[in-house]
């Protein structure tokens, strides 16, 4: 069993996916053995890949996994209040995403579905952070009208892609952007796009698009029937306002003197997760809780009260337990902060 009381520095943790990945999370993470095929990188996870368990699990300096040591002693990791709240659970999954091609279109289940079909206390909210977006990259993000039910599921087991991307909004992003993609919101990351995704800690997928990627039909929803997949859809319009609303404050590049602390996700996401971009400065304490730190930009370190200072450089991810207490980064930094609701 492993207590933690220090942060932790994770290694890459990369997953394998029906996609490739460009590249870009070997650059970021500065290690050229990520290959393409692993174009994910799970951060702290205590969800497997579907179908593939036990990948995606991470693993700590002792071997085993953290799944297992939130299990076994969860107070230390946790603290009582996030205990009582989700249980042994962190309540939150964090991947790096480099998308070398089109994801295909589908949705993630709401709570509230996957409580009644999937016997979980999460559904699969997700947001997202870009770090690096190709010219004219774009995602797709909800539909542009209301869709029927009939129309939907001839169009999913038709396959008519046409029919389904043009049905939807294409937002055109930049590195900085940040995006909140709530569960039934149907969804697909365009070709040449690195983000940091927060979400909840399940590996949930309703496929709406299969054909042209190397997925198995037979494994599209879940193990569900398709008329009951498909009810997890959300098939109202997301009209301009609306994808306003889902719009996150822009993480600055490089980083600038002083410190701050600034809340990056729509208010939509405070039930389930935080995100925050933090400029340190002397005397900034983070409070404790426990937390996950992605460095973007620059070197620094990171001090807790029973450790030594911890070199933080870009492309570097640490897991803070509660039992660390407060922490204070120092350097010249731009770090995102992340830690369930």
């Amino acid at each position: 069993m492993y207590t933690p009381l220090s942060p932790i520095r994770l290694d890459p943790n990369s997953v394998p996916s029906f996609y490739p990945g460009a590249g870009r999370i070997a650059g970021h993470r500065r290690d050229p053995r990520i290959p393409d095929t692993h174009p994910e990188d799970w951060i702290a996870s205590t969800a497997f890949r579907t179908g593939l368990a036990p990948s995606g699990l991470t693993t700590l300096p002792d071997g085993t996994h953290l799944r297992d040591s939130l299990a076994d002693d969860p107070l230390p990791w946790l603290g009582q209040a996030h205990l009582d709240r989700y249980g042994p659970s962190s309540g939150l999954l964090v991947k790096l995403l480099d998308a070398g091609r089109r994801l295909p279109l589908h949705i993630h289940p709401s709570r509230s579905f996957a409580g009644t079909h999937l016997g979980s206390d999460f559904g699969k909210t997700e947001a997202w952070i870009i770090l690096h977006a190709e010219p004219d990259a774009f995602v797709h993000l909800g539909f542009k009208r209301e869709v029927d039910v009939a129309e939907l599921n001839r169009w999913v087991a038709e396959q008519d892609i046409p029919a389904l991307l043009g049905a939807t909004n294409s937002v055109p992003v930049r590195a900085g952007d940040v995006l909140l993609c709530p569960a039934g919101v149907p969804h697909a990351i365009g070709e040449g796009i690195l983000t940091v995704e927060l979400q909840e800690p399940t590996d949930f997928s309703i496929m709406l698009e299969w054909q042209g990627h190397d997925l198995d039909p037979g494994s599209a929803f879940l193990g569900l029937d398709r008329e009951i997949a498909l009810e997890a859809v959300h098939r109202g319009a997301i009209d301009r306002s609306e994808l306003d609303r889902l719009r996150g404050r822009p993480v600055p590049g490089g980083f600038s003197p002083g410190h701050s602390v600034t809340s990056v996700l729509p208010a939509s996401a405070d039930e389930f997760f935080t995100a925050v971009h933090v400029n340190p400065g002397p005397g900034q304490l983070l409070d404790q809780r426990l937390s996950l730190l992605v460095a973007l930009e620059g070197a620094g370190a990171l001090h807790s009260a029973d450790c030594p200072p911890l070199p933080v450089r870009a492309g570097d991810t640490y897991l803070i337990p509660y039992a660390a207490g407060p922490t204070e980064l120092c350097g010249a930094l731009s770090v995102i902060r992340c830690h369930a609701a």
